[in-house]
């Protein structure tokens, strides 16, 4: 499986991971969740291999994962106490692994109301392409894909 990651110089934040397992570059899933953990260019998480099985499941040869909040932190509440736990260039990059995608599915879980991020990120997003999600919360935010199971199908958001 080839493996990469884009972080910034620090490592404080993770703008982009990939991992790809076929050969079309082209058949790739987005997933776009709430913020990085420790995942790297090495090292998968027990999210990131949630997203494999999922992406495998649904035929897709790799995936990109992007986030709302670019600061990596194995606690969503550090996002709450950080002054820039977006990150400079995130938009930028969410924006860029969204286009490059067949599918994209948004997954930020509850917290996508902090910064009222998930707002602001569908926004741009229904811009340019039709996001899709795993299944909606109580309220109303897209499923994070850890404790999903790996025949659930994307629908859309």
């Amino acid at each position: 499986m080839l493996k990469d990651a884009l972080m910034d110089g620090s490592k404080k934040y993770r703008y982009m991971l990939m991992r790809q397992w076929g050969e079309n570059k082209r058949n790739f899933v987005n997933f776009i969740m709430l913020n990085p953990s420790t995942a790297d260019d090495k090292i998968d998480d027990r999210t990131i291999e949630s997203c494999i099985r999922l992406a495998k499941n649904w035929g897709f040869d790799g995936f990109y994962a992007t986030n709302l909040f670019a600061l990596r932190a194995t606690n969503p509440n550090k996002l709450k106490t950080t002054t820039e736990p977006i990150g400079k260039e995130n938009d930028r990059f969410i924006e860029k692994y969204a286009k490059l995608c067949k599918l994209v599915v948004v997954a930020w879980g509850n917290d996508g109301v902090l910064q009222n991020r998930g707002k602001i990120v569908l926004e741009k997003l229904n811009k340019i392409i039709t996001p899709h999600c795993l299944k909606k919360n109580k309220t109303g935010q897209p499923s994070h894909p850890l404790y999903i199971k790996g025949d659930m199908k994307p629908i859309k958001f």
